[in-house]
């Protein structure tokens, strides 16, 4: 099988793997026990902590482990309103993930004023247009740090500047979970960033809100006072060690993994342009994000390529995994302007450090010979 939909969700690392497995049926005691091995796990979620932050680039601010990325960015957002002095202003991206929109959408019912963040045709936020859409009545920003579908790269340090100059007590919440460990970053350029575990080989169900010191965030879970009181609960020591190890290996093996993922990446994107009626969505191919890559293939509908291709054993996606069950215009696409024929035959294709130019090459031919087939039946 080739597998090209690892924006999705990836394959465990066999070391994340063994290290869960270790906390499950070795260390397996609750962190919040008084005795001495319990104290060690403890120490030992604490010792993952403080890597998170390195690998996030800051010395300070708090790591409070969640289930994920919706966790994590409903937590950002949902948590800080609390602390806001009226309702105010929330600006998000044109093309963020439900987990976001969604969020913001049910903010709108609460009396906030919800401004989307217009987007250029690459799939990145119009700096110069988002310039003219902050006011100083802005509490919230929430945008992606990657786009999901089309792996556009957003500055976030431009961004931040704007928010300084014009609402400077607007606090920034970044969605790291697609440029997390493949897309260079600090976390220096933000208040809070979101990460999901299963997007760079540890497991489902584990992931991570980074708060920089100083930002005010009411409790997600009330209970027995874990995770800095913020999200009662015990904590999922066998993800959150698994997780720790897979940034270990990532971050070991950084700019291989990058650099061989996009290799993959480049070649099957000079491969599909040779065919007729096939564009590329998104940014330039070395402005993008290592690991995306999106492709409308004209006169076919994407679903029935994803079909196609999953028969002769390759696995590739109509865009994100939270969406791919709604039918109807896609909300990222139609945002860069790509719309109709183009939109409906979109294909993302994503990638791990494993992939390889012979699987893209196979798979550029296995598209080739669909194509010719399938557009026979193109509607008129």
């Amino acid at each position: 099988m080739i597998y090209f939909d690892n924006s999705a969700t990836t394959r465990v690392f066999n070391e994340s793997v063994n290290v869960a497995v270790k906390y499950m049926t070795e260390d397996y005691f609750n962190p919040s026990g008084a005795y001495a091995p319990a104290a060690s796990v403890e120490r030992n979620i604490d010792g993952a902590r403080k890597r998170l932050l390195s690998a996030l680039g800051v010395q300070s601010g708090s790591i409070i482990f969640t289930s994920g990325a919706t966790e994590s960015n409903n937590f950002a957002i949902f948590g800080t309103i609390p602390s806001m002095r009226g309702k105010g202003t929330i600006i998000i991206g044109g093309n963020e993930h439900p987990s976001v929109f969604e969020t913001a959408r049910e903010l709108e019912k609460l009396g906030f004023r919800i401004v989307i963040a217009p987007t250029l045709s690459n799939g990145c936020i119009d700096t110069s247009r988002f310039a003219s859409i902050m006011t100083p009545d802005v509490k919230l920003v929430s945008v992606m740090h990657v786009n999901n579908e089309v792996g556009a790269i957003n500055n976030i340090p431009a961004i931040r500047s704007i928010m300084r100059t014009i609402a400077p007590n607007a606090l920034l919440h970044v969605d790291g979970v697609q440029g997390f460990l493949k897309v260079p970053f600090s976390a220096r350029n933000c208040d809070m960033y979101s990460i999901s575990g299963h997007k760079f080989h540890a497991p489902k169900g584990v992931g991570a809100l980074y708060v920089a010191n100083g930002v005010r965030i009411s409790p997600c879970h009330i209970g027995g006072g874990q995770e800095e009181g913020l999200r009662s609960g015990t904590e999922n020591v066998p993800g959150i060690m698994a997780m720790d190890k897979a940034i270990e290996i990532y971050l070991s093996n950084q700019r291989e993994f990058i650099g061989n993922m996009y290799n993959v990446k480049t070649a099957l994107a000079k491969r599909l342009s040779r065919v007729n009626d096939v564009y590329i969505n998104g940014p330039a191919l070395e402005e993008g994000a290592p690991h995306i890559l999106n492709v409308s293939f004209m006169g076919i509908r994407g679903e029935v390529l994803l079909h196609a291709l999953e028969e002769k054993g390759i696995i590739v996606s109509t865009g994100s995994a939270c969406s791919a069950h709604k039918h109807g215009k896609n909300r990222v696409l139609e945002s860069m302007g790509i719309k109709s024929d183009r939109q409906e035959g979109a294909i993302r294709f994503s990638f791990c450090p494993f992939n390889t130019v012979l699987e893209a090459e196979e798979t550029a031919v296995k598209i080739e010979e669909l194509l010719k087939f399938l557009r026979r039946y193109r509607r008129r």
